[in-house]
Formats: C-alpha cells, sequence, structure tokens
C-alpha cells in the first residue's frame, strides 16, 4: 500500500475533543494557573541590580497569549488531569503543576542547547540576539524559582520542609537518566541498533521517562496513594508517551538521518539492510523532509503502532477515572497527528 492509495480525511478540530469532560476543562485551567505562577516566580527571580547599565539589565519578556494555547499544553494539562483522578487535594496538585512546568523549561532549555534550537519557554528582555545565553538564564531562573516554589509550599503547609527537601534533589535525580541517553547520542550515532532496542529501551529513556516526572511530588509526598492504581497510570502515560514519541519518529526522520540520532523508522529500514538508505546519503536530504513518504511498507506499521499504543493508553486512563466519552480513546489518539504536525497522516484514523 502507498500513501497515494489513501485519501485524507476532512480537516477536524480534533484538539476540541480534549476538552469535552470536566476533568480536562479543569485540568487545563489549573494548568494555565500554574504557569502564570511560575511566571511570576521568574519575573521576581530574574531582577538585575539597579545600579546596572540599562543596557546590560536582564528582565522576564512578556509572555505571549500564544503560551496557553491547548495545543502546546496538552500534556501538562494531561498529567494534572491524572492529580484529580488521583484525588490528589487541589493545592498539591497546583504544586505539582508548577513543579511540572520548571521540569518542561530545564527539558526545552536544554534541548534547545544541544540542537541549536530555540523553543522560547523564558521569554527573557536581554541584550543582544545570544540563543545559548538565553537558555542559560532560562535554566538557572528555573531553578532559582525550585526553591522559591518549595520554601512557599512548607510556609503555606502545603508540604513539610522534609519533603521540600527530597523533592528538590528527586527533581534533578529523575531527569539524570535521560539526560544521559542524549548524552551518548550527542555526537552521532555509528550502528542502528534493533527496531525493539529503540522502542523498549532508548524511547522509554529519551521521552518515556519523561511522562513519569509528574509523578515525582505524589510518590514524594501523597504515600497514601494505592500504589498499583498509581503504577497503572504511571505506565498508562508512558505508553502514552512512547507512541508520541514514533510519531515525533515518523516526522523527524529526515533530521535523524542526517544527525545519525535514534529512530524507530530508521532502524526498520537499517535491519533490512533497505537501498534507499545509500540512495538518501548520496542525494543529500533536507532535515524537514517528510521521509516517511518514501517508505510506506516501515512507515505505515510505525504508524498503528503509535495510535494503538495511545489508545491503549488512554483507555487505561478512562478505565481509572478520566472520562472520555464512549470511543473517545481513538480521537483523541488521532489527534496527536494534528498536535505533533502530521496531519497528512490523518487518513490512518
Amino acid at each position: 500500500m502507498s500513501w497515494k492509495a489513501l485519501s485524507p480525511l476532512p480537516p477536524r478540530n480534533w484538539l476540541d475533543l480534549w476538552e469535552t469532560g470536566r476533568i480536562m476543562q479543569r485540568a487545563f485551567a489549573e494548568q494555565r494557573q500554574c504557569m502564570r505562577g511560575i511566571y511570576s516566580l521568574l519575573d521576581k527571580t530574574l531582577n538585575t541590580s539597579a545600579d546596572t547599565p540599562e543596557e546590560y539589565r536582564v528582565r522576564m519578556g512578556d509572555i505571549p497569549d500564544a503560551f496557553y494555547k491547548r495545543r502546546k499544553n496538552l500534556f501538562s494539562s494531561l498529567f494534572q488531569a491524572t492529580y484529580q483522578i488521583l484525588d490528589i487535594a487541589p493545592e498539591r496538585r497546583l504544586l505539582y503543576g508548577k513543579l511540572n512546568h520548571l521540569f518542561r523549561i530545564w527539558v526545552t532549555s536544554a534541548d534547545n542547547l544541544l540542537d541549536d534550537e530555540n523553543k522560547v519557554v523564558v521569554p527573557l528582555a536581554m541584550p543582544g540576539n545570544s540563543r545559548v545565553m538565553n537558555q542559560v538564564v532560562a535554566i538557572m531562573a528555573a531553578d532559582r524559582a525550585l526553591h522559591h516554589l518549595l520554601d512557599e509550599a512548607v510556609q503555606n503547609g502545603v508540604i513539610p520542609a522534609t519533603k521540600a527537601i527530597e523533592l528538590g534533589d528527586r527533581a534533578l535525580q529523575v531527569l539524570l537518566p535521560s539526560a544521559a541517553q542524549e548524552a551518548s547520542e550527542e555526537g552521532g550515532i555509528t550502528l542502528r541498533p534493533e527496531p525493539h532496542y529503540v522502542l523498549n529501551t532508548i524511547h522509554v529513556l529519551k521521552t518515556g521517562l519523561l511522562f513519569h516526572i509528574p509523578f515525582v511530588g505524589p510518590e514524594t509526598v501523597d504515600t497514601h496513594l494505592d500504589p498499583v492504581r498509581l503504577q497503572t497510570i504511571k505506565n498508562a502515560l508512558l505508553h502514552f508517551g512512547l507512541g508520541c514519541q514514533l510519531l515525533d519518529d515518523l516526522r523527524d526522520m529526515a533530521r535523524d538521518f542526517v544527525e545519525n540520532r535514534h529512530n524507530y523508522v530508521l532502524s526498520i529500514l537499517a535491519c533490512e539492510n533497505h537501498p534507499i538508505l545509500k540512495e538518501w546519503k548520496t542525494r543529500g536530504i533536507g532535515l524537514d523532509e517528510r521521509l516517511y513518504r518514501e517508505v510506506p511498507h516501515a512507515a505505515l506499521p510505525t504508524l498503528r503502532l503509535a495510535l494503538d499504543t495511545m489508545r491503549g493508553a488512554l483507555a487505561t486512563l478512562a478505565n481509572n477515572g478520566l472520562k472520555l466519552g464512549h470511543g473517545r480513546s481513538h480521537d483523541m489518539a488521532c489527534s496527536m497527528l494534528n498536535v505533533l504536525d502530521l496531519e497528512d497522516l490523518s487518513h490512518a484514523c
């Protein structure tokens, strides 16, 4: 089967599906509240001395309205929804949501440094046009904001002081395996491992663990939670993240090929010793090319695996209290094609 044999579905606003239930509506509202809280902390933290010449002062820039859009906050809001179905107290849900936004700043800023990108998560008013220093300042400011956030939580009786110290340490520790995996790719890989190793080891460390980050707070503080149910929900989020990473692999095939980074689809082709890999090397590939269109025999099964993985994860979350509506897990999985810039694959739904 080829892409040409499949006709795309009519346009549809898939993202509307995520706010059809009260839990997700509340989750989006809480997520925006958490973001505003973190940006307020950063605004107080980023404060240069009054005697600094104006041309060398650094401060928070304006927060664009686009930062609060559903599309940009889907994952964070899903995390926020899991706190509701776990019956975590509202004040702790907001603490964990703010902590999640700090994780997002650290991870995105680090990715920007590694990948020579500039996906802004902390707008800064700063002299010059230094992409690198902007990321460095964002990471340092987020670290200071963490300490203010935890101190405030202790003062307000949200968490005990001993838990604040533990949370501060675990905020770093939980990121270390993912950081080590990124480090292993930094100079490019020389051999492509088998697809199952990419999915079950590389991608678990690369992306899956990032979907476990939201549980750092609950596992440290809310020790009364049912461990079996908590693990079930954690596993569901991990698999949702793996499904999203497979979609990323489809979209980013060209970049991963050129930069010699791990990619599930490229590993399929390498294991087949597919001749198209040699053709791509001699042809010269642009980073934004949609290479999956040239290898439907590998791309289509990857797409189906991604959607099946996300559907299963969402069904598990629905069975544990995240009310999505009858059959809604299928449509919500399909919505990720829109979120991850793969609308041309909507025929698969």
